[in-house]
């Protein structure tokens, strides 16, 4: 999987605004821009093609149990949650190409995205329960170099 985070993200990071923060997660197929986009997007309208699932049973989640632990013997801090799980997820027009992590305030207009986590590979659910598993280490480290 590869790991995206944006400037408003890093932004919203060092600035302390992920504690106590509505952080969100949406899917996105295929055709989406995220993977290309970095510099100027300030919120999730302003990425030229979010092409985001449009499965039946899709909605976007709320992440739960967020946590931010210090982990000194690597160096590093990492944010972590539990794994979301989609029930019942139908395909969409396009396969899931990764998700979207985001600060949501009101609507795409001014809610901040932090991170895209691209999949190994693109996939359909298929009608089954589609679960994002985060990686062992957490969703994001920042490392003292």
């Amino acid at each position: 999987m590869a790991t995206k985070v944006f400037n408003a993200g890093l932004n919203l990071i060092l600035s302390g605004g992920l504690a106590g923060a509505d952080i969100r997660v949406l899917l996105v197929m295929t055709n989406t821009t995220l993977d290309t986009e970095n510099d100027g997007i300030a919120f999730i309208s302003g990425f030229g093609t979010l092409d985001e699932m449009n499965g039946s049973g899709y909605v976007r989640k709320a992440l739960a149990s967020e946590a931010v632990a210090k982990d000194d013997a690597n160096d590093r801090s990492e944010f972590d949650a539990d794994d979301v799980t989609w029930s019942a997820l139908g395909n969409g027009t396009r396969e899931i190409l990764g998700v979207l992590i985001y600060k949501h305030v009101t609507n795409d207009a001014d809610s901040i995205p932090i991170a895209f986590i691209e999949r190994a590979s693109a996939t359909h659910p298929g009608g089954d329960d589609y679960t994002y598993q985060w990686n062992a280490e957490g969703i994001l480290q920042i490392a003292n170099a």
